[in-house]
């Protein structure tokens, strides 16, 4: 089983989102982002840590260092359940293709349609593929 795979399956029947998961071979580090409703703990990153660290000794599984952490304030939307969760949020997006001249852009996302997301900018409603996003973020609320 892949490494995602393993963790996300785990982190499912914990209660938790595997967010992303970063791997720098260079000095062995397994960097994992976990999300859950209404936010992650520092009680929740060390209770995964410890889990995931038995986990990954009787998967055998190479690794130097093990961090766990939330996504931040202004988490990654990957998935089509994280445009769904956060629909009415202000988010910024970079597409891998301009449209109109523009690659970057900064609304409140309005709806998720058929691999389209709508999101709404200065009063004026602009549909985007989830093809063609090279990045989506949320804006965070300070």
């Amino acid at each position: 089983m892949a490494l995602d795979e393993l963790l996300e399956t785990t982190l499912i029947g914990m209660g938790y989102e595997l967010v992303e998961v970063e791997r720098l071979s260079h000095n062995k580090l397994i960097r994992i982002f976990v999300d859950k409703e209404g936010g992650i703990t520092i009680d929740d990153c060390v209770e995964i840590s410890n889990h995931l660290s038995r986990l990954l000794a009787v998967e055998n599984i190479d690794y130097g260092r093990l961090e766990v952490s939330s996504p931040g304030l202004d988490r990654p939307l990957r998935k089509i359940k994280d445009f769904l969760r956060f629909k009415e949020e202000v988010i910024k997006v970079k597409l891998r293709i301009p449209m109109d001249g523009q690659r970057n852009f900064v609304g409140v996302l309005k709806e998720v349609n058929d691999g389209i997301i709508r999101i709404e900018i200065d009063g004026k409603l602009v549909d985007l593929e989830l093809s063609n996003l090279a990045k989506a973020r949320l804006v965070p609320k300070l």
